[in-house]
């Protein structure tokens, strides 16, 4: 019997963490930035240097801002342009995501957005999980041809939503991936597996590590934001990869 090829995505916050996830063993990368507001685009110093350093394939996500995924034609002008400077600087593909005030998907300018990277991957991410009608937007996405979708189900967390995950899946009918994420750990990711039948998983194991500066200035000697960075452990990417195979 054959073995189940697995592919582990991590979404990373800057150069360090994504070094950390390559170690770790990470398949792909999520490259974002500001990812407590669930991830805006990178820029560009930091797209040309995570392209040059890492061999795995990067994904940098185009979006503007934190906030609803109904974006105004500037913001979308701007989502144009950091999409094909992706595409200049070798990306293997991008992550986006846009509705409508409705809730439906936007259909116009993610085909735009699909259309002026190819032959770049796309992946539609959680913005999804906001959508009105899930199966409506799966057919439509295949239809614009992305190539997988990023979701929790329609919940906060992926194993609240694995029932509707495993019915995507099984109506994906293997012309678009579906690819768990949020809340994704080694301790549920067996079970997502199991139970959703997908083979593609999307964690961002966000830590925080304290920082190496030796001069803590007492009034912001408890600040998080002054004295804490972004951190992940590459052990625990490895972990995630080895409780699939047990």
């Amino acid at each position: 019997m054959e073995e189940t090829k697995y592919i582990i995505e991590i979404a990373t916050s800057d150069f360090v963490t994504t070094r950390s996830a390559v170690e770790g063993g990470a398949d792909r990368i999520e490259l974002c930035a500001n990812l407590a507001e669930g991830g805006t685009t990178p820029s560009y110093g930091q797209l040309k240097k995570c392209r040059e350093s890492f061999d795995v394939e990067l994904y940098p996500i185009i979006r503007t801002r934190g906030g609803d995924f109904l974006y105004t034609a500037e913001e979308f002008e701007i989502m144009l342009r950091d999409a094909i400077l992706c595409k200049e600087l070798h990306c293997d593909g991008i992550v986006i995501g846009l509705l409508n005030a409705d809730g439906s998907i936007d259909i116009k300018r993610t085909t735009k957005l699909a259309e002026a990277v190819y032959p770049l991957g796309v992946t539609f991410h959680r913005a999804f999980d906001r959508c009105r009608d899930p199966f409506e937007a799966l057919e439509q996405l295949i239809d614009i041809g992305c190539e997988r979708i990023l979701t929790s189900g329609q919940q906060p967390a992926a194993p609240d939503g694995v029932g509707l995950i495993a019915q995507l899946n099984k109506a994906s009918s293997e012309k678009i991936i579906i690819m768990p994420g949020s809340g994704v750990r080694k301790e549920n990711i067996k079970m997502l597996a199991e139970k959703t039948g997908c083979v593609e998983f999307h964690s961002s194991l966000r830590g925080k590590v304290n920082s190496n500066m030796e001069f803590i200035h007492p009034a912001f000697a408890g600040s998080s934001e002054s004295y804490q960075n972004n951190f992940i452990d590459q052990a625990e990417v490895s972990l995630l990869r080895k409780s699939l195979m047990n």
